[in-house]
């Protein structure tokens, strides 16, 4: 069994910033993969950040430059450093681990109010 736990979430002026952050426990030896994806109300979800277990990153365009994705591989964290935030971030972020299937957080909320 493998558990998610997301935290960090809240409401925020446009142009302040915020730290997601993600921890994995269970039945891990290691982790592929980890990723932050969002889904704002009526859209689906998309990919926000993604980086490997060697630190290769990637980032949806519309948060390159803003957000900064990052690892503890040997506690298993992932967080999301947000800044510069702008409404159309508000979505519901959810954390993401790949070790031969994929697992997901029960997602935080996110509120960029401008």
């Amino acid at each position: 069994q493998v558990q998610l736990v997301e935290s960090g979430g809240g409401l925020v002026q446009a142009g302040g910033s915020l730290r997601l952050s993600c921890a994995a426990s269970g039945r891990i030896v290691s982790i592929s993969r980890m990723a932050w994806y969002r889904q704002a109300p009526g859209k689906q979800r998309e990919l926000v950040a993604a980086i490997t277990a060697g630190g290769s990153s990637n980032y949806a365009d519309s948060v390159r430059g803003r957000f900064t994705i990052s690892r503890d591989n040997a506690k298993n964290t992932v967080n999301l450093q947000m800044n510069s935030l702008k409404p159309e971030d508000t979505a519901i972020y959810y954390c993401n681990i790949y070790i031969g299937t994929q697992y997901w957080g029960q997602g935080t909320q996110v509120t960029v109010s401008s």
